[in-house]
């Protein structure tokens, strides 16, 4: 598990690379079709990390409920994310993952609910599952953003 959350550390990254070369107006911009924008996907993998992880192992999480409810799963963008709100989102994605590997390593992820993956269908059964699924989740948004970032440019 070490490895994979040293990968999840490393592909945080690139969307912190995304978030300083990219103005406030094309982090916002969705481009002819598509039906989010680049602040959307990285507000919504640091979500979907803690509700993974800490929600279905029934800890508490590092993410406001209205942030939930703004990037979960089956949201869109719904308006203007100004730069207090991106440099929130900037912070949570190192501040998050950091704490992940403390508690990992703390053994604090005991009682994790099994949960079906509405997308793949894969179960996750525990902990470690979740973070797999959590780097195939963030691998996918990164592909998102990165064509996001060239329809910006064209």
């Amino acid at each position: 598990m070490h490895f994979t959350l040293e990968v999840l550390s490393n592909t945080r990254k690139f969307y912190n690379k995304f978030l300083e070369k990219t103005s406030l107006d094309d982090l916002n911009k969705i481009p002819q079709g598509f039906n989010n924008n680049i602040i959307w996907n990285i507000g919504h993998i640091v979500v979907t990390q803690q509700l993974l992880a800490y929600k279905l192992s029934g800890l508490p999480m590092m993410v406001s409920d209205s942030m939930i409810a703004k990037y979960m799963k089956d949201t869109k963008p719904e308006g203007f994310v100004d730069q207090h709100e991106v440099d929130e989102i900037k912070q949570l994605l190192f501040s998050t993952i950091e704490r992940t590997k403390e508690d990992f390593n703390h053994s604090v992820f005991k009682n994790f609910q099994e949960y079906t993956v509405s997308t793949t269908g894969n179960v996750l059964s525990n902990i470690e599952d979740s973070f797999q699924f959590i780097l195939f989740h963030e691998g996918m948004h990164l592909g998102y953003v990165m064509a996001l970032s060239r329809a910006l440019k064209n």
